[in-house]
């Protein structure tokens, strides 16, 4: 383990000393969610290679064998959801039963969803919580009238980055629960962000530590893993802390890997949608991400990337193992437990490097800034503020692979590359995915709300070589989503295919940017991550408006224009007249190719509807920094002191 990050936590056990302890009840039943099928917690750990089947690295040609047997089953199971969705939305002039049933014999021919939530910290995991709850069909009230559940249902792929990845990851780890579940449930610490990521959860239920053993807990499990020879960086421990606020186990979790989701029975038999998060490579020594850098994918199945750099995948249940050449040579064992899910979520929301940026501009003193700056800048040399994996593509596709002479690959948040929104998975041809709903809480804006930046990042990424040859549909520039308001209201983008030069399909995107309807939510990425209960649950229920726009009561049509946009790319598939209703819809929410670049007035919406009980304070009792600031400072001091 590097001296520097035993510094970090250290400072953090003795900050943790003057912080008060809690009460401990007895334990509360536990709920289902993933396996700890890790050997040594959090440690990896070297087993024998399955016999004759030394992992190899697959080429991105295709899907993984496993994902396309997942695959047939899950598409499958989404008719039923998809038929009662359909029906609900009272799509006037369509027969949704005799669509379906005439196309029963050709999955392939109906509608293929994928559901996308942005990165912006907590800000992105409580707005998208809000949407995730409108689009299940758990939800309580979310499929009367004007509501839209069953979304969720009907998906076969919801992606998350950074904050949108800790809410993916904590619905598919605690087993695909509800967020109401996660929200309501008394018993538990997960999702009590009522106390800070620096105090710990309380000290009650499933969990037994008061702060200052919260800190020497993360101590000790990810110095297990520099034990067992493997680098550990301020993503390890990151990781570690999110666990305790996301995964509804003792301890956070340690033992919870990602690939145990594709274990699970109910994933297994494609009784829901697939995960997947995102992160970035950056090169040792970079502060800046270029947007042609390397998106690397997490699903249950395996880790890699489709861009023409590496293109590649490993199995998931096998990084950490010593790759070389495409292959786990022979005398090498295999490494299980790497991929542990708090390391996974801590790695597509490992942005430390933009601390940087931000240091100018926060509520710093000039001498703070001054250490701080020096830290992130040691930090940054010491390669401390990345996640580090043993590289599985090491001497593969070494023509065009940035990684392939390096033993150690190092990722960042999957959205410093202005890619926001983790559509990058979910518009590769091998998965012809029909519509995303893309839902973006990013915080582009000075006001903290979005204005189309990540589509931009991704339309601009589609049109040169590192594409690979997936489309994307044309998006404006940012000022004139503001002027158009289409950074306001949920808009279509590639309405019509046909005009769409590409010889691969081309989705159709949802945009569902983060807006205030109930309650301004727009609390920025680097602001307090303390939130009291009634805060965290008012930024929820805007969320949910955001998805529905106001369970219908911002625009009427809105939920029956949902279910045009799922048949959009099915209707022309099968040669299917568009209904009229659809034809309108369309003509409301379709970008029409308009254009006006002139620069915005200062973008400060209003509420749309009435405004829920917001208590004075977003925080109950202190104020806290945001949690990254603060670990960069408190690294700061700690390094200095190393340094002397």
């Amino acid at each position: 383990m590097r001296t520097p990050v035993v510094a970090f936590v250290a400072l953090y056990a003795l900050l943790a000393q003057g912080l008060p302890s809690d009460s401990n009840p007895a334990f509360p039943p536990a709920v289902r969610r993933a396996l700890p099928n890790s050997p040594n917690e959090y440690a990896p750990t070297p087993v024998t290679c399955p016999s004759g089947q030394q992992p190899v690295v697959r080429d991105a040609s295709s899907l993984s064998a496993n994902e396309t047997a997942w695959l047939e089953r899950r598409r499958a199971n989404t008719v039923e959801p998809m038929r009662d969705l359909l029906n609900r939305l009272d799509i006037e002039g369509f027969n949704v039963n005799t669509f379906l049933d005439g196309n029963a014999n050709n999955i392939s021919a109906l509608p293929n969803i994928a559901i996308a939530f942005s990165g912006g910290g907590y800000r992105a995991l409580l707005n998208g919580a809000g949407a995730m709850a409108a689009f299940d069909s758990r939800t309580e009230n979310a499929t009367a009238p004007g509501h839209l559940g069953g979304l969720l249902q009907s998906a076969t792929y919801v992606a998350g980055l950074s904050g949108g990845g800790w809410l993916t990851g904590s619905i598919f780890v605690n087993n695909f629960t509800t967020v109401t579940a996660l929200r309501d449930d008394t018993s538990a610490t997960v999702w009590n962000f009522d106390r800070s990521i620096l105090e710990g959860p309380k000290q009650e239920g499933i969990q037994l530590l008061n702060t200052a053993q919260y800190y020497q807990d993360i101590l000790d499990t990810v110095s297990g893993k520099g034990d067992a020879g493997f680098e550990t960086t301020l993503t390890d421990y990151w990781g570690r802390a999110l666990s305790f606020q996301l995964v509804n186990a003792t301890e956070g979790g340690p033992a919870y890997t990602w690939s145990s989701i594709g274990l699970m029975d109910d994933f297994q038999s494609g009784n829901y949608p697939m995960p997947i998060l995102l992160a970035d490579e950056r090169a040792p020594g970079e502060t800046l991400i270029p947007r042609n850098t390397t998106v690397f994918e997490f699903n249950p199945f395996e880790m890699g990337s489709w861009d023409p750099t590496t293109f590649g995948f490993v199995n998931m249940q096998y990084l950490g193992s010593n790759f070389s050449g495409g292959v786990v040579t022979n005398d090498a064992a295999c490494v299980v437990g790497f991929d542990n899910v708090g390391f996974i979520m801590g790695t597509s929301s490992s942005l430390f490097n933009a601390i940087v940026a931000q240091a100018d501009s926060a509520d710093l003193s000039q001498p703070v800034r001054d250490v701080l700056a020096q830290a992130l800048t040691s930090v940054g040399a010491e390669n401390e503020d990345i996640a580090d994996y043993p590289n599985p593509f090491f001497g593969y596709n070494n023509a065009t692979n940035p990684s392939a002479n390096s033993s150690t690959l190092t990722l960042v948040d999957g959205g410093l590359d202005f890619q926001n929104i983790p559509l990058h998975p979910v518009i590769q041809p091998h998965r012809n995915v029909d519509v995303i709903f893309a839902v973006d809480s990013s915080a582009d804006t000075l006001s903290h709300y979005p204005n189309g930046t990540a589509l931009v990042a991704s339309y601009e990424r589609s049109q040169s070589d590192i594409s690979n040859g997936t489309a994307f549909p044309s998006i404006p520039d940012v000022n004139t989503m503001v002027n158009l308001n289409l950074n306001l209201r949920p808009t279509f983008f590639g309405c019509n295919s046909s005009n769409i030069t590409s010889d691969n399909p081309v989705p159709l995107l949802v945009y569902i940017p983060l807006s205030p309807y109930v309650i301004f939510s727009n609390v920025s990425t680097f602001d307090p991550m303390q939130f009291n209960d009634t805060f965290r649950n008012a930024i929820i229920e805007n969320g949910y408006d955001v998805a529905t726009m106001g369970n219908g009561t911002a625009d009427a049509q809105w939920p029956t224009c949902v279910g045009c946009a799922v048949l959009s790319r099915s209707l022309e598939r099968t040669g299917t007249p568009v209904p009229q209703v659809c034809a309108q819809c369309f003509q409301a929410f379709c970008w029409d190719g308009t254009l006006n670049s002139t620069v915005p007035a200062t973008y400060e919406p209003t509420l749309r509807l009435g405004s829920v009980n917001r208590p004075s304070s977003a925080a109950s009792g202190t104020r806290w920094p945001n949690s990254l600031l603060l670990a960069t400072l408190a690294t700061a001091v700690a390094l200095l002191a190393v340094l002397q």
